[in-house]
C-alpha cells in the first residue's frame, strides 16, 4: 500500500493543500484565495470560516487530480500564520474574523500594558519584547471593543490550529503559536503577570503542543465533507515560517532564509535561544535547534496593494519594465501595515520619496522589491550585533519566482541567494510533520532528502555599491519621517 501525506497551509493570500509522497515530492496541489480585510487604518482581519471551506475544498480537489485513493493517506498537518488569534464558543466554532498577525489595531493597549510590565524584562522571559504581535494587546482591545465576543469566547487558538479543529482535532495550540503569543515563557509555561495585566483567564489557553504529535482523527462528517477517510490521522504542524524554513533546508546552525510571502520573513538556525528585542523566537522542529527571526508586516501584501493600484498588469510586465530601470531611482518606505521587526512600531506608515515626473509605475515598482530587500538587510545588521552567525542563505515562497526580485536581494544582501526549486512552502513542511507524527519518516532531519536547490544568484557588485548608500539612505529616511507617520496615523484614528 502506498503512504501519502497531506499538508496544509493557510496564508494570508491563500490556503494552500499539498499532497506529498514519503519521499517530499509533490503529487498534487491546490489553493483557494484568501481576503485580506482591512477595514480600518492599520487592521488585518481573515474569516476563518472561509479557511475552513478552503480546506476542504482543497482536500476535495487533491484527491481528484490526483486520484489518490484516500485510504492511502496516512494523515493531514497543518501550518499557517502566527499568531492570529481565533475566539472560539463553545462549540469550537469561531466567533469572529480572525485577527492577523500584522494587525495594528492595539497601539493603546500595547503602550498601557507596555508601562504596567515595565518592571519585567519581557524578552528574556518570554523570548520577545511587547509589540503589535503579541497577544495581550489584542485580548485587551477585544475586551473593551467587543465584550460581547469576548465573554462568549471559551478558546483562543491560531490559524493553523483552527484547521485541525475544523477537521475533527480537540481544541489545542501549537508550541511556537504559544512562544510568538508572548502568553508564555520559553519554557513553555504561563507567563503569569502578562495574562494578569491583560486580564486574560488562563482557562481560555488550551493545552500546547509540540510538532508532529497525534492529536486526533478526522470526523464522520468531515470525512463526508472532504472524501478523506474517518479516522484518518491529524497530527500538528507549526508556523508557516517555521515549517517553510524547516522545508527549505535551514538545518544547520548559519542556514539561513529569506521567505518571500505576503509577509517578509527571515529566519536562521541556531544552537541556543537568542533573545533580543527586536526580533522574535521560535523552536525548531528538529530537536535542540531554535530559529531566531524577523517578520516585516508587509512583503508580497505591499506588491499585491501596488498592483492593484495601478491597474492590476501582469507581474511579469512589471518585472521587464523595473529591469530596466535604474536601481535606487526611488526610496520606498514599506511601512504601509506598520512594522513589525525590527522596529516594531505600529504607527508607522508608507512613503515614496525621489520621485520627479520622469518616473514610472516600473520605477515605484522597483522601489517596493528594493524597500523589502532594505528591510532583510536591517535584519542581517541586527543578527550580526547579537552574534547569530550567517552562512548560507537560501530563498523561497512566491516572490523568488521572480528572478528580478532574487537579483534585487543578491545585491541588497550583498550575498548569494540560493532558491529552492519547487518548493510548495509550509504545506510542505506540514505534509513531512505528518510522516514524523504517524512514523513513516524515522526522524525530521531523513524528511529532507528530497530537497533540490538551484543555481546561486549572485550578487552583481556595482548595483551592491549603489544599494550600500540607498540603504544608508533608507535608514536615515525612515528615521525622519517617524513622527510624520506618527502624527497622521494617530490623527486618522481620531
Amino acid at each position: 500500500m502506498s503512504a501519502y501525506l497531506l499538508g496544509i497551509d493557510v496564508g494570508t493570500t491563500g490556503t494552500k493543500c499539498v499532497l506529498v509522497d514519503v519521499d517530499g515530492s509533490v503529487v498534487a496541489s491546490h489553493t483557494t484565495p484568501n481576503e485580506l480585510r482591512s477595514e480600518h487604518a492599520g487592521w488585518a482581519e481573515a474569516d476563518p470560516v472561509a479557511w475552513g471551506d478552503g480546506i476542504v475544498s482543497g482536500i476535495r480537489a487533491l484527491l481528484s487530480r490526483s486520484g489518490v485513493d484516500p485510504g492511502d493517506i496516512a494523515g493531514v498537518s497543518s501550518s499557517g500564520m502566527v499568531p492570529a488569534v481565533v475566539l472560539l464558543d463553545t462549540t469550537g466554532r469561531p466567533l469572529r474574523a480572525a485577527i492577523l498577525q500584522n494587525d495594528a489595531r492595539a497601539t493603546a493597549e500595547i503602550d498601557e500594558l507596555r508601562t504596567a510590565l515595565g518592571h519585567l524584562d519581557l524578552v528574556q522571559l518570554t523570548g520577545s519584547a511587547l509589540s503589535q504581535q503579541s497577544v495581550a494587546p489584542t485580548a485587551l482591545w477585544l475586551q473593551r471593543h467587543e465584550p460581547e465576543a469576548w465573554s462568549r469566547a471559551t478558546a483562543v487558538v491560531g490559524s493553523y490550529d483552527w484547521a485541525l479543529i475544523r477537521l475533527g482535532a480537540p481544541v489545542h495550540t501549537e508550541r511556537n503559536w504559544a512562544l510568538e503569543s508572548g502568553l508564555f515563557t520559553i519554557s513553555g509555561a504561563i507567563a503569569e503577570p502578562v495574562l494578569a495585566a491583560a486580564h486574560l483567564d488562563p482557562a481560555l489557553l488550551p493545552p500546547t503542543l509540540s510538532p508532529g504529535t497525534p492529536v486526533g482523527a478526522v470526523t464522520r462528517s468531515v470525512a463526508r465533507e472532504t472524501g478523506l477517510v474517518e479516522g484518518t490521522p491529524l497530527v500538528v504542524g507549526g508556523a508557516d515560517h517555521v515549517l517553510s524554513a524547516y522545508a527549505a533546508g535551514v538545518g544547520s546552525p548559519g542556514d539561513w532564509l529569506v521567505k518571500l510571502g505576503g509577509a517578509g520573513d527571515i529566519l536562521v538556525a541556531s544552537r541556543t535561544p537568542v533573545v533580543d528585542p527586536r526580533v522574535y523566537l521560535d523552536a525548531h522542529p528538529v530537536p535542540g535547534l531554535w530559529l531566531p527571526n524577523g517578520c516585516m508586516a508587509t512583503s508580497g501584501s505591499l506588491i499585491r496593494w501596488y498592483r492593484t493600484l495601478i491597474g492590476g498588469p501582469e507581474l511579469s510586465a512589471l518585472d521587464d519594465e523595473a529591469a530596466a530601470r535604474e536601481p535606487g531611482a526611488v526610496l520606498c518606505l514599506p511601512y504601509f501595515l506598520g512594522e513589525k521587526s525590527p522596529i516594531h512600531d505600529p504607527l508607522l506608515r508608507g512613503a515614496f520619496v525621489g520621485l520627479h515626473l520622469g518616473h514610472t509605475r516600473a520605477d515605484l515598482y522597483r522601489s517596493v522589491l528594493e524597500a523589502i530587500a532594505f528591510g532583510f538587510r536591517h535584519h542581517m545588521e541586527v543578527f550580526a550585533e547579537i552574534g547569530v552567525p550567517l552562512t548560507r542563505a537560501l530563498i523561497t515562497n512566491g516572490g523568488s519566482k521572480s528572478t528580478l526580485w532574487k537579483q534585487i536581494h543578491a545585491d541588497v544582501l550583498g550575498q548569494p541567494m540560493h532558491p529552492v526549486i519547487d518548493h510548495p512552502g509550509a504545506s510542505l513542511g506540514a505534509a513531512l510533520a505528518v510522516g514524523v507524527g504517524v512514523k513513516l519518516l524515522p526522524d525530521w532531519e531523513s524528511a529532507l532528502k528530497g530537497l533540490r536547490l538551484g543555481p546561486a544568484v549572485e550578487p552583481d557588485q556595482r548595483r551592491s555599491s549603489t544599494y550600500d548608500e540607498r540603504y544608508r539612505q533608507w535608514r536615515d529616511l525612515g528615521t525622519s519621517v517617524a513622527p510624520h507617520s506618527h502624527a497622521l496615523a494617530r490623527s486618522n484614528e481620531q
